[in-house]
C-alpha cells in the first residue's frame, strides 16, 4: 500500500475548523498523515511554504469551502500540482448529504422557527454555490414550513430575504465552513438582524457530520483508479492535478 496523506486546504479563517477535523481524522486513521494548509488571498504564492512539508506517495487534497470557486478550480490545483507524489483532488464537501445534517443541527440549535434562510456567498462567475444551496434547501423543505436561499453576490440577494418571508420568524444559516468577515458582519447587516424576527445560526463547518463528509470524499477519491480524471462533480473546466511523482513548476 502506498503511504497516504490527507491535506485539508482553505482560506485562513478555516484554520481552526480544519485542525479540528484533522484531529478527528487522525484518530480515525483515515490516512498515514493528516495535515492542513491555509492561505489569505493567493494560493499559488502563499501555499508554497505550507506545502513544502507535505509528503506522501498518494495525497488526497480536500478544499474546505462550501462550493467551487475560481480559486478551487484553478489557483489551488496549480499550487497542488507542485507536490511530489500522486495527487487526488476532491470536491468541496458543501454538497454532501452529511452537510445537510450539519445545517439542520445548527439551525435547530439557534432557533425553533419554522422558516429557514440559507445564505451562501454565491459566485458571479458560475452557479456552484447556487446548486449546492438548492440541494440542501430541497432536502430540508420537509422539516421547515418555508425554506429560502439567498446570496451575497448574486440573486436572490441577502438584503431581500427578510421581505420574501411569509412567516414572522425565521432562522438564517450561513453556508460557510467557518466564521469570517461575511458571517460576522456582511450577512447580519444585510439581514438587518437588529430588527428582530430572524435568528442567526453558526456556520456548519465544525460539525462532526462534516468530518464524515470529508471521509466520504477521500474514500471516493481512493476508489477512483483514474487519477487524471476529475471526479464526476468537478466541472469540465477544472484542471486535473494528478502529478507524475515529481511535481511540476
Amino acid at each position: 500500500m502506498p503511504r497516504e496523506t490527507l491535506l485539508l486546504v482553505g482560506r485562513d479563517p478555516v484554520r481552526p475548523v480544519a485542525e479540528r477535523h484533522a484531529e478527528r481524522l487522525r484518530d480515525a486513521g483515515i490516512a498515514d498523515r493528516v495535515v492542513t494548509a491555509t492561505y489569505e488571498r493567493e494560493p499559488e504564492s502563499e501555499l508554497g511554504e505550507a506545502l513544502a512539508d507535505v509528503r506522501g506517495e498518494r495525497i488526497y487534497a480536500v478544499p474546505l469551502c462550501f462550493a467551487h470557486t475560481y480559486e478551487t478550480l484553478k489557483a489551488v490545483p496549480r499550487a497542488l500540482s507542485r507536490l511530489a507524489g500522486e495527487v487526488r483532488y476532491c470536491d468541496p464537501v458543501g454538497r454532501s448529504p452529511a452537510v445537510t445534517e450539519a445545517i439542520r443541527t445548527r439551525a435547530r440549535a439557534a432557533s425553533d422557527a419554522d422558516a429557514l434562510v440559507l445564505v451562501a456567498f454565491g459566485n458571479s462567475r458560475d452557479d456552484h454555490a447556487r446548486r449546492a444551496a438548492t440541494f440542501h434547501a430541497g432536502r430540508l423543505r420537509g422539516e421547515f414550513d418555508e425554506v429560502r436561499t439567498a446570496y451575497l453576490v448574486q440573486n436572490p440577494a441577502v438584503e431581500c430575504a427578510r421581505y420574501t418571508l411569509e412567516g414572522d420568524r425565521a432562522v438564517a444559516c450561513p453556508l460557510f465552513v467557518a466564521d469570517c468577515e461575511a458571517t460576522r458582519n456582511r450577512i447580519p447587516e444585510q439581514l438587518e438582524l437588529h430588527r428582530g424576527g430572524i435568528d442567526y445560526a453558526d456556520p456548519f463547518g465544525a460539525d462532526d457530520a462534516v468530518t464524515d463528509a470529508i471521509s466520504v470524499a477521500v474514500e471516493r477519491a481512493r476508489a477512483n483508479a483514474d487519477i487524471s480524471t476529475p471526479s464526476p462533480d468537478l466541472v469540465a473546466d477544472a484542471d486535473p492535478v494528478a502529478t507524475d511523482g515529481g511535481g511540476r513548476d
